[in-house]
């Protein structure tokens, strides 16, 4: 099995790949995601992805415009495939883990096979950026950023660890916040397909605003 792989273009991943719908869930690449494994289908899907040895495992989120059956929701074509870089047995019947992220995928087709987890053939070629750490992040408007995170924290009476925010590149800033942010689908699905890192940080800026500008009004809310 591959240990501390590096992935320098496509053709370093597999075309076909398991993957994981989960609504709300968000990883970018170079971006850590915990997993709590615990359903037998998801089991089997690490299991999986061990024995192939390649460790990758596709987060992908339903649609909710075309949800489809309840047992095989349609899927956004957009997800970002990532690494098992730790894995632990609880001694329960679960896995908890951590995926670190590589590189975003565009679904071609969704196999049909026995398994009981999902598996799609998806291409890597339109997002080949992902490949090189910390493109376009001199593009970014970290002051904005920063004010954004800054008046969500106030507005919610949250602590947050400002030295270390600060040290942080703006690529990890920008996607650690984006990944960790209380917001709904739609939002995450248009982080996730940013053309680059600074329209991401756009995005991440403005949805911050529209949720504070509810909070300030009244309106509801997701980030009570």
């Amino acid at each position: 099995m591959p240990m501390n792989a590096v992935y320098q273009k496509p053709d370093d991943l597999a075309d076909v790949i398991p993957v994981f719908p989960l609504p709300g869930a968000l990883l970018l690449p170079r971006g850590q995601m915990p997993l709590n494994i615990f359903e037998p289908r998801y089991m089997a899907m690490i299991d999986h992805a061990l024995r192939a040895g390649h460790r990758l495992i596709g987060m992908i989120q339903p649609d909710p415009a075309h949800p489809g059956p309840e047992s095989k929701p349609n899927l956004f074509k957009v997800g970002c495939v990532g690494r098992i870089t730790q894995i632990a047995e609880t001694g329960d019947g679960r896995y908890l883990l951590q995926l670190t992220g590589i590189a975003r995928f565009r679904i071609d087709e969704e196999l049909s096979v026995a398994t009981p987890y999902r598996q799609c053939r998806v291409s890597y070629v339109s997002f080949i950026d992902d490949f090189t750490p910390r493109k376009g992040e001199e593009e970014v408007d970290r002051a904005s950023v920063l004010r954004a995170l800054s008046d969500f924290l106030k507005a919610n009476d949250l602590k947050a660890d400002w030295e270390g925010i600060e040290n942080a590149p703006n690529e990890a800033l920008v996607n650690a916040l984006a990944m960790m942010s209380p917001y709904g689908v739609a939002e995450k699905q248009a982080l996730l397909e940013a053309p680059d890192l600074k329209t991401r940080a756009e995005i991440l800026v403005a949805a911050t605003e529209i949720e504070l500008a509810k909070k300030t009004s009244g309106g509801e809310t997701p980030l009570q």
